[in-house]
């Protein structure tokens, strides 16, 4: 019997689980892995942040800030015109995402790094709230309340929808299993 399994179930809000862990790239045993018990919080054994992760999060956020720069470059945007670069580098990114973490939770082992490379430095650079935020911000300052009303709303209403459609399609790509 595995030292997770002796130390007996851990408790979520649905009860019972199996003793995976909340974050599915650590191990229940690690001291990273936050706590389901209320009031008590793990300390890592140093404070220092892990310079691996670190640095695989800044190459892909290189790679996730250039490709966003490249949409910004190819779909230019008049300050007053509804803002279509940040639009689709957005909803698509949230597709990506919905995708991507299907495939890296569900069927690919789990790594330290994998998941902080793609799904925080790629996709956490490529797509931008900070921005979205500015521009409806500033549309709605330079008097253009329905263009902001329609950006703001329709990026929310399409990220959302586009993320569960890239859940949606990670799950129907088929699996390669051994032999495949």
């Amino acid at each position: 019997m595995s030292d997770e399994l002796e130390k007996g179930p851990r408790h979520s809000r649905h009860g019972v689980d199996s003793g995976l862990p909340i974050d599915p790239d650590l191990s229940p045993s690690d001291p990273a892995e936050p706590s389901l018990e209320p009031g008590r919080h793990h300390r890592r054994a140093s404070n220092r942040a892990e310079l691996d992760v670190l640095a695989v999060i800044a190459l892909g956020g290189m790679v996730g800030a250039s490709a966003r720069y490249g949409i910004a470059r190819w779909i230019p945007t008049p300050h007053d015109a509804f803002p279509w670069a940040t639009f689709w580098t957005n909803v698509s990114g949230s597709f990506v995402l919905g995708a991507l973490l299907v495939l890296l939770l569900e069927r690919v082992p789990p790594t330290r790094l994998l998941r902080p490379f793609a799904a925080t430095g790629i996709i956490g650079a490529y797509t931008t709230m900070s921005t979205y935020e500015v521009e409806t911000a500033l549309l709605l300052k330079d008097g253009h309340p329905v263009t902001a009303v329609l950006y703001g709303v329709g990026s929310l209403v399409a990220g959302l929808a586009l993320a569960y459609a890239g859940i949606v399609a990670g799950r129907f790509l088929p699996s390669r299993g051994v032999g495949a």
